[in-house]
């Protein structure tokens, strides 16, 4: 592992990984681990959705995989950051009108697109997180 690549990142790069790192963790605390409803899963539910949305908002401003694409610099991997938008907002729904179906199919819904697809394709060879993971 190299945080070497990172250090040569453009600016919303470093700001799009400073956000999601701590948002993995805290993601995958509060889906299986945390007690649903406890004023700590509270907390840390509204920190987990704030680092969402500067996730996704950082993720519009990173153009390295189609700089000079059809689409503006945009990659399909940009769609994710429609889900994360509409998931973030619908967890926000069900938590405050109390439809806690609502809330708990918004928040896997943002923790698998947002965490599990969008991180493993960063993952994958080619990309700056696979150098810095795997060297």
């Amino acid at each position: 592992m190299t945080l070497e690549p990172l250090w040569h990142a453009p600016l919303a790069v470093q700001l799009h990984v400073a956000a999601v790192t701590p948002a993995v963790l805290i993601g995958t605390y509060q889906i299986f681990l945390s007690r649903k409803g406890a004023p700590i899963h509270r907390v840390l539910g509204y920190i987990y959705l704030v680092l969402m949305v500067i996730t996704a908002v950082s993720a519009l401003l990173i153009h390295a995989l189609m700089p000079n694409g059809p689409f503006g610099g945009f990659s399909p991997i940009h769609l994710l950051v429609i889900v994360t938008f509409v998931a973030v907002w619908r967890a926000l729904h069900g938590a405050r009108t109390n439809n806690i179906a609502e809330h708990k199919r918004a928040m896997i819904v943002l923790y698998v697109a947002g965490i599990l697809i969008a991180g493993g394709l960063t993952l994958l060879p080619g990309r700056m997180m696979h150098a810095v993971v795997f060297g």
